[in-house]
C-alpha cells in the first residue's frame, strides 16, 4: 500500500489547487492522510479524486472541514493514529505512545517541521507542510510503503 502524508496545506491562503509536484505523488497513491490544518473542505475533495482520504481537524480548520479530532486507523495491517497538534518537541514521543498505546505509527502535523522518528516500536512522522514551509528549506510531504502490516518505507520528500 502507497501512503501520501499531507498536513498544514493551509487553504485557500497557500493551497490554491493541488500543487504539480504534490499530484505526481498522489497519482500513485492507495490512500492519503491529512494531519489537519486543511483550513477548508473543498481540499479534501480534491485529494478525494486521486484517493481515499483520511484526515484530522487542525487549529485552522473551518465548520467545513468534517474531520474528527484524532483518528486511530488500520491501514494494510498496520496500526495508524493520527492527531493535528502533538504538543511540544520535548516529550512528544513518549506522550504519543500513552495517548495512542496500541498505534505502530501516529502522524501528525502542526509544527511544519517534518520529522520521522522511529522509537521501541512506534514512529512518530510529521511530513511538514507542502505549502508553508515556514523555515524549513522546502516545502515537504510524507511517502509511506505498507507491506504485510510492516512499514517498510518512510520518506519526507521535498515538493517546492
Amino acid at each position: 500500500m502507497n501512503v501520501v502524508v499531507l498536513a498544514d496545506t493551509h487553504a485557500p491562503r497557500r493551497w490554491k489547487g493541488c500543487p504539480a509536484r504534490v499530484a505526481e505523488h498522489l497519482r500513485g497513491a492507495d490512500v492519503i492522510l491529512h494531519a489537519g490544518d486543511v483550513c477548508t473542505g473543498w481540499v479534501l475533495d480534491e485529494l478525494a479524486a486521486y484517493a481515499p482520504v483520511h484526515a484530522v481537524k487542525g487549529n485552522n480548520d473551518g465548520p467545513d472541514v468534517k474531520a474528527p479530532e484524532t483518528l486511530e486507523l488500520d491501514l494494510a495491517g498496520l496500526k495508524v493514529a493520527m492527531i493535528h497538534d502533538s504538543g511540544a518537541a520535548t516529550g512528544r514521543w513518549a506522550r504519543m505512545r500513552r495517548r495512542f498505546p496500541a498505534a505502530e505509527l501516529v502522524v501528525f502535523g502542526h509544527s511544519h517541521i517534518p520529522l520521522d522518528h522511529f522509537e521501541d516500536g512506534l514512529r512518530i512522522f510529521n511530513p511538514g507542510s507542502p505549502t508553508d514551509r515556514r523555515r524549513q528549506p522546502h516545502g515537504t510531504v510524507g511517502l509511506l510503503r505498507i507491506e504485510q502490516g510492516r512499514l517498510v518505507i518512510a520518506d519526507i520528500v521535498p515538493v517546492t
